[in-house]
This record gives C-alpha cells, sequence and structure tokens, in this order.
C-alpha cells in the first residue's frame, strides 16, 4: 500500500533525444469508477494489476495498489475489461533528480503526449525541461481512465 504523489503535464517539444528507456504499454480497466480504478497492463515483457483510489483535492496524491501478475493472465483478463483499450509507449527522461515518464498514445488518443513526475510531496520543487507543456494535474479528461471512455481524437 502506497500513497501515490504525481504532477502531469502536457508535452509541448521534443523530449525524445532525452529519453533513456522507451517501453510499450497496453492496458484496460476492469473498474474505471474514480473510488476504484481497476487496470490490468502488459509492460513490455511483464503483467501487472493495479487498484489506484480516488484523488485528493488537488489530484496530485491517490492511493495505489500493484501486483505483478503473469501475461497470459493479463490478456485473459482484458477480454473482461471495460470498452477501450489505452495503447501507449513510455518514455523514461531524466531532469536532475527526478526521473518524468512520457507517454506518447496510439489509436483513439493519437496525438496526445503527457508527461508525469513522481514526488515526495506535493509542494516538492522539480526542474521542468523545456518540453514540459501546460499542467493538467488533477484533470480527469486526462486519467488514462477516462481517455478510454472519451477518447483524444474525439474531444
Amino acid at each position: 500500500m502506497a500513497q501515490e504523489i504525481e504532477r502531469k503535464f502536457l508535452v509541448k517539444g521534443d523530449f525524445k533525444a532525452d529519453s533513456f528507456k522507451a517501453t510499450r504499454i497496453t492496458q484496460g480497466y476492469l473498474s474505471s469508477v474514480p473510488e476504484r480504478t481497476v487496470r490490468v497492463r502488459v509492460k513490455g515483457e511483464k503483467g501487472y494489476i493495479t487498484i489506484k483510489g480516488k484523488g485528493n483535492d488537488s489530484g496530485a496524491s491517490r492511493y495505489e495498489w500493484e501486483k505483478e501478475i503473469p501475461v497470459d493472465e493479463v490478456k485473459e483478463l482484458l477480454k473482461l475489461c471495460e470498452p477501450g483499450i489505452i495503447d501507449k509507449t513510455r518514455y523514461l527522461v531524466k531532469a536532475g533528480e527526478h526521473t518524468f515518464e512520457v507517454d506518447e498514445f496510439y489509436g483513439e488518443n493519437e496525438g496526445l503526449v503527457m508527461a508525469e513526475v513522481e514526488l515526495k510531496d506535493e509542494n516538492e520543487n522539480f526542474i521542468k525541461p523545456a518540453w514540459l507543456g501546460e499542467e493538467v494535474t488533477g484533470d480527469v479528461k486526462y486519467y488514462n481512465s477516462m481517455l478510454m471512455k472519451h477518447p483524444y481524437t474525439k474531444w
């Protein structure tokens, strides 16, 4: 059990030259209600099930539990998921003491690129790279669980 604190931003410039790792992610949602989001994903060669609680008032902090499970089990669970699959590549980009996770989306969310940075507390300072755009922390339309229902290309 852990409290996850992260801030989320749109990406407005080229970050790929600074990336040190890229991983393809496919995920679906068994439950997308804000009080308990249940996600299954294949991330590279591994499978995971993740449960997230509702965010706090700022949207930056929420409960998260994650467990690695076999990829074949994820593929079975994806058949039970709500309609809409999230397909993206996650790039890791170091900036000072922090590593940004930058997601480039495909399919119905093509054209959307978002970065998030995990923090120890909500007011922690961090370096903002030049490619970082508008902050969208707490804006539910950018949650992956909402992007599967209301894809970026349909806004």
